[in-house]
């Protein structure tokens, strides 16, 4: 007889009961909570659902000993908010006191972070595309095969690229000689904005470039650097995130304070709050 042998099956720990202050917070709400908090791990985002609601339930919990009341408001979108998101903003609106960031702050923080306040780099370039599919091998081969002679060719005679553009590209470009005209961050596939980057103007790219359309043959025209915005262009965007930074540390030592007080098992309350009022 031959002994056969089972394939190891990683066995999730039982979640401990969440409850607040004697509450139970039911394991079905968890679990139908879970599809807000997407993680590769079960057992992390079944963590980070029980948090969410404990979290909520101390909210809940602080409205009622306060005796907070508010109408549900809509936004600008026509959503509207269910009665206990409303006690929740109520509640954090009177307990959470934010200072605004004032002028010098907002100030100290364009200085100290001037790289972030500019238009962004754009890139005039044209290409070649020698379409292939993503999973076939052998077009793939033949189309890198076809993209080295072509660079060799061009990169001999630059003047023929539009005209070998007409000729072989896959792209619509190749009536306007393969110019894609300005193309700025996010325009295009990582792979072949990668490649623009790494360009002086005037070049062709000494190897193609693999995208999941096919192999490229890359020059670029031209690079037109970005310039920095003024401080009174960007100043109410700094004040706008360092307001929103101030408050989630007010709301995340709010909620310590309150889970302080509070007897919560099976959920750790410590870390990031994230949004408290949806």
């Amino acid at each position: 007889m031959t002994a056969t042998t089972t394939p190891h099956r990683r066995r999730f720990a039982r979640p401990l009961p969440v409850s607040v202050n004697g509450v139970a917070i039911a394991s079905a709400d968890i679990a139908r909570e879970t599809q807000h908090h997407a993680s590769p791990d079960p057992d992390e985002a079944w963590a980070l659902a029980a948090r969410a609601l404990a979290i909520r339930e101390l909210l809940r919990q602080e409205a009622d000993r306060l005796g907070i009341e508010a109408e549900p408001i809509e936004d600008g979108e026509g959503r509207r908010e269910t009665p206990q998101e409303a006690r929740d903003r109520a509640l954090v609106e009177r307990e959470v006191v934010v200072p605004q960031a004032d002028d010098a702050a907002c100030r100290r923080y364009f200085e100290q972070n001037r790289r972030r306040f500019r238009t962004p780099d754009l890139y005039e370039v044209a290409h070649i595309l020698l379409s292939a599919a993503p999973g076939d091998a052998a077009a793939r081969q033949a189309a890198r095969d076809a993209a080295e002679v072509l660079i060799a060719e061009l990169r001999e005679r630059p003047a023929d690229f539009a005209a070998a553009a007409a000729r072989h590209s896959a792209c619509p470009s190749s009536a306007q000689g393969g110019n894609l005209g300005q193309i700025g961050p996010g325009q295009t596939v990582v792979e072949f904005e990668t490649a623009m980057r790494s360009m002086l103007p005037g070049a062709i790219h000494p190897q193609p470039v693999e995208t999941r359309y096919g192999l490229h043959v890359v020059r670029l025209e031209r690079r037109i650097d970005g310039r920095e915005l003024p401080y009174e262009a960007v100043r109410q965007r700094i004040a706008d995130y360092l307001d929103e930074a101030v408050h989630r540390r007010a709301l995340r030592q709010y909620v310590t304070v309150l889970a302080s007080r509070a007897v919560v098992t099976g959920v750790d309350l410590g870390g990031p709050t994230g949004p408290l009022v949806q």
